[in-house]
């Protein structure tokens, strides 16, 4: 008997129609994407996705944490075909529509903080951030910004410049906006400044006030400081509360914008609504994209009231905030708010749970980490000396990818779980088992 959700591989992977559309992608689209694997989907739904050749994948990619809801959602798929039939484009950047505002006002009441709030809204995770970066600027007339070492905020000139996570996404782009000055992030498995939690005081917060504002940069030149609240391409980092406390106490003694990157580890993914929640942060500004609108391109760009000050014309975006999209993401958050950030809280924790069991027992797992379901295992080739073990990493996905599980990397060596928010215990069990049979063929 098929399990439920089991994936079922029907031919050698890539299959002969997957090649053929491997051949004319390698022709006619631009190679500079990355590609795991050679999967070429053809549909979805909730955990699985089907390819052009018929075999089934479980997927614990979430088309990397975007389907929150799970893939083509019965609600989703009915909202949009009900939007579409009204209503498909009134560019937001020179008219008013009714959902525009509505999911405004939504996103006010929800973001944390009593205050009210206005959003700006794009079409990606990149654009988010570009508005932001903009904002930040606009606002306090200061031209400084501080982002973090193996930050991912996007590919556009401007993210571009905050990101630092890896070499070839920076490589013949330069000079990229000015300004931008990288430090430390709290990756306690691997601190920076060789300490632990329990004898750092923060040193990667206190090394900002005590080192770089009194010797390079006037604090009172820094706009914003750009932070991930859980660093998503840089390895799914969770820092310690005490990390987010005292780089926002910085921000609030300098006049500084705290803005948070929430675009990966937003919508519910962490078992709360914004991963900010669990560090009691109120964030000036937060950027907003991958779940918001169960799949569709949509971003926000969230900011209080009084610093959303910028004038008509110094921003906007035809296609953002567009009428589909918007009330996908009104029926996203209603999904969500109805049992799927509890459920993601619920199931994450199991995952967890066995997770940290392999981790007892495989020499090749360093690290677990994580919230609700945003969770990582650091592949390492030795547990002392934490030696990265990248190919072994890439290996565990590929033969994943064979098995029918989808997976991603994330960081040097680690990979993530990000499955849709339907997750069930029996899909979280499939996923383990698969994981584990990868696991023991790694020498």
């Amino acid at each position: 008997m098929t399990i439920k959700n089991h994936p079922c591989i029907r031919t050698k992977l890539p299959g002969p129609n997957a090649i053929q559309y491997l051949e004319k992608e390698k022709k006619f689209v631009s190679p500079s994407s990355t590609k795991g694997y050679p999967l070429v989907a053809k549909s979805a739904k909730g955990m699985v996705v089907t390819d052009v050749d018929d075999n089934t994948f479980l997927d614990f990619t979430a088309g990397v944490a975007v389907c929150n809801t799970g893939h083509n959602h019965d609600q989703i798929i009915s909202s949009i075909w009900s939007q579409a039939n009204a209503l498909i484009h009134m560019s937001g950047a020179d008219f008013y529509n009714p959902l525009h505002i509505e999911l405004a006002e939504k996103l006010s009441a929800i973001c944390p903080g009593p205050h009210t709030k206005k959003v700006f809204f794009g079409n990606s995770g990149a654009e988010s951030v570009e508005a932001a970066f903009k904002l930040a600027r606009y606002h306090t007339r200061r031209s400084i910004v501080i982002a973090f070492y193996n930050a991912f905020h996007g590919r556009t000139m401007g993210a571009l410049s905050l990101t630092a996570s890896k070499l070839n996404q920076r490589k013949h782009f330069l000079p990229l906006v000015p300004e931008v000055i990288h430090i430390p992030y709290a990756y306690c498995y691997r601190c920076h400044y060789g300490l632990t939690p329990d004898n750092c005081t923060m040193a990667c917060v206190t090394w900002i006030r005590e080192e770089l504002f009194k010797t390079k940069v006037p604090p009172e030149d820094v706009a914003a400081i750009f932070v991930e609240i859980i660093q998503g391409e840089g390895g799914y980092v969770v820092p310690p509360k005490e990390f987010h406390h005292a780089l926002y106490q910085l921000t609030r003694d300098y006049n500084i914008l705290y803005v948070a990157d929430e675009v990966q580890s937003g919508m519910g993914r962490t078992g709360k609504m914004f991963a900010s929640e669990y560090f009691d942060i109120v964030p000036d500004i937060i950027t907003l994209a991958k779940g918001i609108a169960s799949g569709l391109p949509l971003s926000a760009t969230v900011a209080r009231e009084e610093i959303m000050d910028w004038t008509p014309g110094s921003h906007a975006s035809t296609f953002g905030g567009n009428p589909v999209g918007c009330q996908a993401a009104l029926t996203t958050i209603k999904l969500l708010e109805g049992g799927l950030i509890d459920n993601a809280a619920r199931q994450g924790a199991y995952l967890m749970q066995e997770l940290k069991k392999l981790e007892r027992t495989y020499p090749l797992i360093g690290d677990v980490r994580g919230l609700g379901l945003m969770l990582a295992v650091e592949i390492v080739k030795d547990k002392e000396t934490k030696e990265y073990a990248p190919e072994e990493r890439d290996s565990i996905i590929q033969q994943a990818f064979s098995k029918g599980l989808l997976l991603l990397g994330c960081g040097r060596s680690a990979i993530r779980f990000c499955p849709p928010l339907i997750l069930s215990t029996d899909d979280a069990d499939i996923a383990l088992s698969i994981f584990e049979e990868c696991l023991k063929k790694i020498p």
